[in-house]
């Protein structure tokens, strides 16, 4: 199988013994042993259960205004939505046993602002031994459709991928199955029917639901046959295949992770047109730059068919660490969506040395979505950061009008080690502009000359780039180190804005027309920035800003250093191979 988020639970031993980071010491102190009855889904040993895991935030690579789980791999977001009371729910692939992809479960957190992030316990377990927790969603079901509510309108119903495997670790069928939780997301009791559509297929995957008028609609791969099929259920349980959407754009090896939303338009004039629908789909492996990576579709939508505007291929991120993103469910119509995705690549996401913190992977920045119309390209999924007011810091360097000149910033008082920045550019002249017309960012190390950069050139084929080859702490051949793509000013501007997070860097230009999502990995801290501008003609200007970044977990950090999580649930913890007790 190509995607390597299937290892079953049984080979972890060996990847362990082959030097994978097992729980540090300082993490693992804080989870007792209890034993419950054996009535519910199966607790594999030293699985948590019934706590929010401790993790260590103060590592060097550790994001501070981006989520990260507190111990070993996180991969997918899952079953993303908003609650009545404004709380965010944040659910996603995790192994809670080790640094590598494997023994999936459901992880969750939850947020009131999108950065500010609550470890809670761990919400979905697999049903039985050699079977698997896999991607999927969640929804309210306000109105009770599916009769597990009464009497109440915040019961939350997750749909998820149980994946089989043989004794021997070869796939079996994958089939799609539901939860309930009356508690509004923190627990759930699987359906005692499940699963709610059967297959004797290994590839069946992912399923997206999303309410349509008066029923439910489910979007959900059939990976390696380049199919997207769309299911309908009044209930959430009862589920009827409608049609299917195939064979678009790029193919890569297999399709996975699939999502279906209403979408804002706007043109470019900021005015919001109709909405319209976005089908975007994750490629894993096949990426034009390697690996993983998201394409998306604008199109229509009617309950049970999705038609594309075309057959063009859109790629969501020219970056090379973004895939298997989500949308919240839960906003209103009048809502821009708003957007996670897992920052990693299936390429090297299991090798890259978070582990040695006891950490893998972290999710994107949560980013506001609309369509558009760009200049010359025509259709563009923009994706902006979601509100950073909760963790901007100071201003750290403003200059509004910087022409043909450098701006430097020593960030290395700057507790979290991540920075906010800002260029916008006007007068850009329609012709004449010279190819050698900049303006250039370098993020450095003092102590060891690491670097990343970028920048953009205002003439000729207008190309931005990203380069990370600067930096020395990881070495891995599928570890791209440069990209670029082009980026046109419209009405004489463009734009650019970024956040550097210790280990992750994301840029957005142009209001987010276009962005890139690049992880790194640097033997000593990033603390210093120079942002220059050179060649620019007479005319043009250049506003740029530097803030800090607040860390989102210092809060929370308790005197010992680690992050505790919600305190409220009583600890207990697996000592051996147990069930949990149901919770109705």
């Amino acid at each position: 199988m190509f995607r390597r988020r299937k290892i079953p639970v049984f080979l972890l031993g060996a990847l362990q013994l082959a030097g994978v980071c097992i729980a540090s010491k300082r993490a693992s102190t804080a989870v007792q042993t209890t034993r419950t009855s054996i009535t519910g889904p199966l607790v594999g040993d030293d699985v948590p259960s019934g706590i929010p895991v401790v993790g260590d935030y103060a590592g060097q690579y550790r994001p501070q205004v981006h989520f990260s789980p507190p111990q070993h791999f996180m991969n997918d977001p899952n079953g993303m939505f908003r609650d009545a009371n404004g709380t965010w729910h944040l659910y996603y692939q995790y192994n809670p046993t080790a640094n590598v992809a494997g023994n999936q479960h459901w992880g969750h957190a939850t947020s009131q602002d999108l950065y500010h992030w609550i470890n809670q316990p761990i919400a979905l377990f697999p049903p039985e031994e050699n079977v698997f927790i896999f991607s999927g969603s969640a929804v309210v079901d306000r109105n009770n459709t599916s009769g597990f509510f009464p009497n109440q309108t915040n019961g939350v119903v997750a749909i998820y991928t149980l994946a089989k495997y043989g004794s021997d670790g070869s796939p079996g069928p994958q089939t799609q199955a539901i939860a309930y939780s009356r508690d509004g997301g923190f627990h759930f009791t699987p359906y005692e029917r499940n699963p709610v559509i059967a297959s004797n297929s290994s590839q069946f995957r992912d399923p997206k639901v999303v309410w349509y008028k008066d029923h439910w609609a489910m979007v959900v791969a059939h990976p390696q046959e380049f199919v997207l099929g769309i299911y309908t259920s009044p209930n959430l349980i009862d589920w009827t295949h409608a049609s299917n959407f195939s064979h678009h754009g790029l193919l890569g090896l297999q399709w996975e992770c699939p999502n279906l939303v209403r979408m804002p338009y706007y043109g470019q004039d900021g005015q919001k047109q109709a909405d319209t629908w976005l089908l975007a789909i994750s490629i894993n492996p096949g990426a034009p730059v390697g690996g993983s990576i998201t394409e998306y579709y604008p199109g229509t939508f009617n309950g049970t068919h999705f038609e594309a505007v075309d057959s063009v291929a859109r790629i969501a991120d020219f970056g090379k660490d973004n895939y298997a993103g989500q949308f919240f469910h839960g906003l209103s119509e009048e809502e821009d969506p708003v957007f996670i995705a897992w920052a990693s690549n299936w390429q090297y996401g299991q090798t890259v040395p978070t582990a040695r913190e006891n950490w893998r992977s972290a999710m994107s920045l949560p980013r506001r979505s609309h369509l558009t119309k760009a200049d010359r390209v025509g259709w563009k999924w923009v994706v902006r950061p979601y509100d950073l007011s909760p963790i901007m810091g100071e201003t750290l360097a403003f200059n509004e009008s910087q022409t043909n000149g450098t701006t430097m910033v020593d960030f290395s008082k700057v507790e979290s080690n991540a920075v906010y920045w800002e260029a916008n550019v006007t007068g850009i002249p329609e012709q004449g502009v010279p190819a050698t017309a900049t303006l250039n960012f370098t993020f450095l190390s003092p102590v060891t000359g690491e670097k990343i950069r970028g920048g953009f050139y205002f003439g000729g084929d207008v190309p931005f780039y990203l380069d990370r080859s600067g930096v020395r702490g990881f070495d891995n051949v599928f570890f791209t180190d440069k990209f670029s793509t082009n980026s046109l000013p419209h009405n004489g501007s463009w734009s650019m804005s970024g956040v550097l997070d210790r280990s992750i860097v994301e840029v957005f230009l142009n209001g987010g027309v276009d962005s890139a999502t690049n992880t790194f990995f640097s033997t000593q801290p990033l603390t210093r920035m120079t942002l220059s501008t050179s060649d620019l003609p007479k005319g043009m200007r250049v506003s740029v800003r530097v803030n800090a970044l607040k860390s989102a977990w210092k809060k929370v950090t308790n005197k010992d250093g680690l992050v505790y999580g919600n305190q409220s649930v009583k600890a207990t913890s697996s000592g051996n191979i147990r069930r949990l007790p149901r919770l109705d």
